[in-house]
């Protein structure tokens, strides 16, 4: 009958359909906003956290070589936020979404928290949505609250969608970052052919030099004068030299040579050890991600200029390398058993020491330096991601 109100159960189904469509229009809106993956990643969760009323999310994604790595966390317990090793590796989830037996939307036992005592914050359960793209598997949302019972059926029906949401996201910023880098490319190609055109200039103007010395040798003209021309030449040669020099420093994109961060930094040591009797240990949490290419070429300069003081001065037995990247921020560890050193009695001279904080410091990181005589040398550089984006 007409002006007669609707049942009750009408009206709470409406109330809740449009819940649901605020959701999902909020966290759509934010990653619309964003085709940085990391922020993309950080926002979702900032959102489901406030949505849905829950404490506690985290992402795994899958790499290039379908491996899980942590690409984005809120609010991870203590015992999981400060110790990084326990979010690398296997766990149930990973298990049952890499043979399609993740569950429907249900309250897991978490396996990495199953175990500990302390730090856990009250968490032990949490739910684990699939992220999928076009049937391709992306990775896996988990979220996670002490108390389950305000997380409704309904919610977590709702949370397949928001990881439909994130898995377009996903896609959208990685194609994103792959035409970046192809942009990247193409604009490295370009400044090689002028770096090409300046030294074709250059070398003109060498022979130039050179054959008004020759003609000058020629007609019995004056030493003075010859010798001016051959002097301009040398001049000219050494400019040029040291100008290709660093534009090719500059310019190339290799140390890395197209390996995946943790790769070539395992080739680094391996290649270092290989010419000293010394045991090194290398080891890599996270990977998988993609970093801006300047984070990367200055965590491999930072590395690299390390051992190389460790060969000059420690001399060390054992060295031990730990790479560890989190979503907010990366932590490089280096450590030897060598000789050690006074840190607040270091020489100006030693350059080594100030051209790792010069590159550190142009990532926005810090680097602590802990040593003393006769104990070793531990190196801890902290680099923040939020800001590098």
């Amino acid at each position: 009958m007409a002006g007669r109100s609707k049942p009750e159960s009408d009206t709470e189904k409406l109330q809740q359909r449009n819940r649901e469509l605020s959701i999902l229009n909020t966290i759509a809106k934010a990653l619309n906003q964003e085709v940085d993956l990391t922020r993309a990643l950080t926002v979702a969760l900032q959102d489901v956290a406030e949505l849905f009323d829950l404490q506690t999310s985290w992402i795994f994604l899958l790499d290039t070589n379908s491996k899980f790595y942590l690409a984005a966390a809120q609010n991870l317990p203590p015992a999981l936020g400060k110790h990084p090793r326990r979010m690398a590796g296997s766990c149930d989830c990973m298990w049952a979404f890499n043979n399609n037996e993740l569950p429907a939307p249900n309250n897991i036992t978490c396996s990495r928290l199953e175990n500990l005592t302390v730090g856990t914050a009250g968490l032990r359960q949490h739910a684990s949505i699939p992220l999928n793209a076009g049937g391709k598997p992306l990775g896996i949302l988990n979220v996670a609250s002490t108390d389950w019972g305000d997380l409704r059926d309904e919610d977590l029906q709702l949370l397949y969608l928001v990881g439909d949401l994130l898995a377009i996201a996903i896609e959208r910023a990685r194609l994103f970052s792959r035409s970046a880098e192809i942009g990247a490319i193409e604009e490295r190609n370009r400044l090689a052919r002028e770096i090409h055109d300046t030294l074709a200039q250059g070398l003109t103007a060498i022979a130039l030099h050179l054959e008004t010395a020759d003609a000058l040798l020629d007609s019995n003209q004056s030493w003075d004068r010859v010798h001016h021309s051959v002097m301009q030449a040398l001049y000219l040669t050494r400019t040029n030299l040291e100008e290709a020099r660093r534009s090719v420093m500059d310019l190339r994109a290799a140390p890395l040579e197209g390996r995946p961060l943790d790769e070539a930094l395992k080739a680094l040591v391996d290649e270092w050890a290989s010419r000293r009797k010394v045991e090194i240990n290398f080891s890599a949490t996270g990977t998988g991600r993609m970093l801006p290419m300047r984070v990367e070429i200055g965590l491999y300069r930072i590395l690299q200029e390390a051992l190389t003081n460790i060969g000059r001065h420690a001399q060390a037995h054992h060295v031990s390398v730990q790479l560890m990247i989190m979503p907010e921020h990366i932590q490089l560890l280096i450590s030897d058993d060598g000789r050690g050193f006074d840190p607040e009695q270091v020489t100006p001279n030693r350059f080594g020491l100030i051209g790792m904080n010069e590159r550190v410091n142009l990532l926005s990181g810090t680097m602590q330096v802990r040593s003393s005589p006769g104990a070793g040398t531990e190196l801890e550089i902290f680099i923040p991601l939020e800001r590098l984006s």
